[in-house]
This record gives structure tokens, sequence and C-alpha cells, in this order.
């Protein structure tokens, strides 16, 4: 196997692999210009983001600065919003739904070390995907481990360090973040709403 295999395949590799490094000299070199683009220039951002991203869906924003490794191995749905200073370690395969939120200053991170001091210091390294449902609200702060699936249509509360999987149609929130509860109905009724003229 190449080690870009390994890298993608979850097991360990050699993160000084000359071929390995090439890719992310030229994705982090793709984040560094996407973080120049004038904010007003949606049309610049849109293009380097094509170029940039393994798979981009439609209506997609994602307000600067924003971070990442490779950027080939990041797929985002339609419609999505991720706010600023996001950091992405995409190692491994991040996939992200359509209409998902994300807050200012999270972090999704697939990228792992061995607890062993040997193995961390000959700069072996592993990476687990990460996968974001649709429909998925993740607030401020947020840091998603190697290996998490987050369900769609769930609630991750600011701050929260998500080290498992988090199912379907929850609230969850914490460090460790853990379910709350599940969204009902009835919490679409909690919010005031404008009258009517």
């Amino acid at each position: 196997m190449t080690e870009k295999e390994k890298m993608m395949g979850g097991y360990l590799y050699d993160a000084l692999n000359k071929d390995l490094l090439k890719e992310l000299i030229r994705g982090r070199g793709l984040s560094w210009e996407y973080n120049r683009i004038h904010p007003a220039d949606a049309e610049a951002q849109r293009a380097l983001l094509e170029k940039a991203i393994g798979s981009l869906g439609s209506g997609v924003i994602i307000v600067p600065p924003f971070f990442f490794d490779y950027g080939s191995n990041i797929s985002i749905g339609d419609d999505s919003f991720i706010n600023m200073d996001c950091v992405i370690l995409d190692e491994a395969l991040v996939t992200i739904g359509s209409n998902v939120f994300i807050a200012p200053q999270c972090g999704f991170y697939t990228a792992g070390h061995a607890l062993d001091v040997k193995t961390r210091n000959d700069m072996k390294e592993y990476a687990l995907p990460i996968t974001i449902g649709d429909n998925v609200w993740i607030g401020g702060g947020v840091k998603v481990m190697p290996g998490v699936t987050i369900g769609s249509d769930s609630v991750i509360g600011g701050g929260s360090v998500v080290v498992k999987d988090i199912p379907e149609g929850v609230l969850a929130a914490g460090n460790p973040c853990r379910v709350i509860r599940k969204i009902t109905p009835e919490d679409a009724f909690k919010y005031p709403v404008a009258p009517e003229e």
C-alpha cells in the first residue's frame, strides 16, 4: 500500500512521506489563498473552493478564515454554512451533509497520534473519517474527534468535545459530548415570533 492508501484506510502511515507532504502543501496553500480573498468577492471565493474542496454542493458559504490540510478529502452538501475560524484536518474523509450550520471556531480532526512515545516520535499517524449528517447545527467552539459520526437533524451545544457517535434528531452537549434529549416538534414553538401587522 502507498502511504496515502494507508492514511485513507485508517492505518498507521508515515506523515513525512514526500508525496503526502506535496499534497499537504498544495492544500494549505489553497487555504492560505482563500483567506486572502476580499469578503465581498463571492465569485472568487467559490472558484477557489471548487479547486480546493473534493466535493462542494451548491449554495455553500464558508466565512474566512477557513483552515484545512488537504481540502480534497472534504465533501460539503448543498446550502451548508460554515462560520469563521473553522479548522478541518482532513487526513481522512470529512463528509458534511446539506443544510449544516457550523458556528465559529469549530474543529474537525480526523488525524490521531499513537499513545506510545516511540511510534509518535517516529511520525507515524493514523486518521479516521468524520461524518456529519444533514440539517445539523454545531454550536460555537465544538471539537469533533477522529472517527465520529453525527446523525442528521441533531444539534451539538457550544463548547462540546465530540468523541463518540451522536444519533439522529437529538440535542447533545458537554465534554465529553453526550445526548441530553430528543428534539421534538414542540421545540418549534419556543421562539418569539414578531406580530403580524
